[in-house]
């Protein structure tokens, strides 16, 4: 089996990289959640937070944040055998196409949707929407929101050197 020490200084910096793109927008919507005036004056306008609507928020974060560290896995030891800790599947070898499969389709979905979002974030549906942040507010949330397209081509460079490390060995 393929050992993580064995992982390019280049690759973990990657996937260190890819976990720290979603940490930015995710402060930025725990913030809102928390009533920061974030610019917007509709329906997220800073009247409405705290409420119901943080716990979405909060949420969204804390699951973005979970699939960018699962991205660390594809370096880390418990991304070839799982932890003795996990019930029923514990201390079992993790298939190559079991981690390479989903992380390939994220890989290409998170690209394309960030990459389609960053075209249009300046849209009347987006950015340019009557409510929307403007002056300081728009560049906050803008340079929060700016590393996410780098998400989805630093989990396909992960991907393709777990892919190429633990096909070596077999």
């Amino acid at each position: 089996m393929a050992h993580a020490l064995q992982v390019p200084r280049s690759v973990r910096l990657s996937a260190q990289a890819a976990a720290l793109t979603l940490v930015p927008s995710g402060l930025w919507r725990i913030a809102m959640a928390l009533g920061w005036d974030s610019g917007f004056t509709d329906e997220l306008g800073p009247e409405h937070f705290p409420g119901k609507g943080s716990f979405y928020l909060v949420g969204l974060s804390l699951l973005a944040e979970a699939f960018g560290l699962l991205t660390l896995g594809l370096i880390h030891r418990w991304g070839e055998e799982l932890p003795r800790w996990v019930p029923v599947l514990g201390g079992r070898n993790v298939s190559v196409y079991a981690a390479v499969v989903p992380a390939s389709l994220g890989a290409a979905l998170v690209t394309s949707v960030t990459c389609a979002g960053a075209f249009s974030w300046n849209s009347a549906e987006n950015m340019g929407a009557a409510g929307s942040p403007d002056g300081i507010h728009y560049w906050v949330m803008t340079a929060c929101y700016a590393p996410l397209p780098a998400w989805g081509p630093l989990l396909a460079v992960v991907t393709v050197a777990y892919y190429r490390r633990r096909r070596r060995v077999r």
